[in-house]
């Protein structure tokens, strides 16, 4: 991900003119959780993905080294990472069952290092220390482990590639973000990035689809920016080619490559009426970090809540661990978020919004065909238990009945001055689920 940077409410958005990217955006947006798999060489040291190699002036990394000494350390991690534990059906298995439906890997983050045997670069997981085991070629055995619990599978790929000398040259010094040449002094070596860029792309197609999303990090690398200009039309054209109805994500990019929106670590101020995801770490961190600050399973339904609520879909980063597992105590969270969604994920999935979608501690979807709404009570994590709800607005009609969502019982409701009170069958403390109908 853009570590510093948190894309907020998004706008500009274009829909797609092709009928089968339209009908898997519809598809898509029916599945409302997700996972995002941050896994790289930056797991053996527990450090934030990528970043400590860029020279940018928040970036923090061991002082006792140089620049030179510190790049020649991380690059040097591929000599140590083999993860012999690497288990993908365990982390598609744990992600079913905390009820996510579609699933982004990290194939290359901006440090170049591919998670799959690409022909375009010895700096792949499967060129060094993990070379000589069968499930070296990680991407193949990652896609397919979540294909087997029918997830939708998407690739994130990084633009930008600061192991490659067509994007940082050595020649200059400076390593910042973007690319560390004049691309119009230099457009000879910009083409041959380019070309590179295009070559690895068509290889995750070529030999790892269907892929159902192309996921692109690293939005500075656009024309608008130092005329960073990778031909984002081809890319689409060839991925298209493979998969007619790839959603394209060019994050941050507007326009037509752009399928859907992804505000990072930040949920949009309102409703939107366009196709958006939440990209929202498990813990502070996308990756494998050794003492993480983890997020509770309350904190995540009441997020994945608010999303819906508001149109969106919530991308959760999980970063396994750098033996290749997930670890016990994302498990036990995980499993939690899926058991209230097993007994509540009629009022989540393939639901639409509603024009008043929120009151106070209450926020609503409803059904595609508007037959039943749902109210979805999410208080403060330290709230007491309640014995009853309340909102005004979506109020029940006169015949309708207000149930429980995890398992049907009907509660007794009043309707009186523009609000409803709704009377549960015991203290319960939240999340709490109603359908009215």
């Amino acid at each position: 991900m853009a570590q510093g940077d948190v894309v907020g409410q998004a706008d500009g958005y274009e829909w797609p003119k092709e009928q089968e990217v339209l009908d898997q955006l519809a598809q898509w947006q029916d599945l409302k959780f997700g996972v995002i798999l941050h896994w790289g060489l930056y797991a053996v040291p527990g450090i934030v993905e990528s970043w400590s190699i860029c020279d940018e002036n928040w970036i923090t990394r061991d002082a006792t080294k140089t620049y030179q000494q510190y790049m020649d350390w991380y690059f040097g991690l591929a000599g140590q990472f083999r993860p012999t534990d690497f288990d993908p059906s365990q982390w598609a298995k744990v992600c079913r069952e905390a009820g996510m439906r579609y699933v982004v890997f990290t194939t290359k983050h901006h440090d170049g290092f591919c998670m799959w045997d690409s022909k375009e670069t010895d700096f792949t997981i499967a060129r060094h220390a993990f070379a000589n085991d069968p499930r070296r070629d990680v991407l193949r055995h990652v896609f397919d482990a979540f294909r087997a619990e029918d997830f939708m599978v998407g690739a994130y790929f990084s633009k930008p590639d600061w192991h490659s000398q067509y994007y940082w040259w050595d020649v200059y010094a400076k390593k910042g973000r973007n690319v560390n040449y004049p691309v119009d002094q230099h457009p000879w070596r910009w083409r041959q990035f380019t070309d590179f860029t295009h070559r690895q792309v068509r290889e995750l197609f070529e030999g790892y689809g269907p892929i159902d999303i192309l996921w692109l990090d690293g939005g500075w690398v656009c024309q608008e920016n130092r005329g960073q200009d990778i031909d984002m039309p081809a890319i689409a054209r060839m991925a298209r080619g493979y998969n007619p109805g790839v959603l394209i994500v060019d994050r941050t990019i507007r326009g037509p490559y752009e399928n859907y929106q992804t505000p990072e670590r930040s949920v949009p101020d309102t409703l939107m009426h366009h196709p958006w995801e939440s990209c929202v770490p498990l813990s502070d961190d996308w990756g494998y970090v050794p003492r993480p600050r983890w997020k509770t399973p309350q904190r995540v339904i009441a997020t994945l809540v608010e999303v819906v609520a508001k149109g969106g879909n919530l991308l959760l980063g999980v970063g396994p661990t750098p033996q290749g597992l997930i670890q016990p105590e994302v498990v036990e969270r995980l499993k939690e978020v899926g058991r209230w969604l097993e007994q509540n994920g009629r009022a989540i999935y393939g639901t639409i919004t509603t024009p008043h979608y929120h009151d106070g501690d209450v926020w609503f979807t409803q059904s595609k065909d508007g037959r039943s709404l749902f109210a979805i009570f999410v208080p403060g994590e330290e709230a007491a238990p309640v014995t009853t709800i309340s909102w005004s607005g979506n109020l029940p009609r006169k015949g309708q009945k207000v149930r429980l969502v995890a398992n049907g019982r009907t509660l007794r409701h009043v309707v009186k001055d523009g609000r409803v009170e709704v009377t549960l069958p015991m203290p319960m403390s939240g999340p709490v689920a109603l359908e009215v109908k």
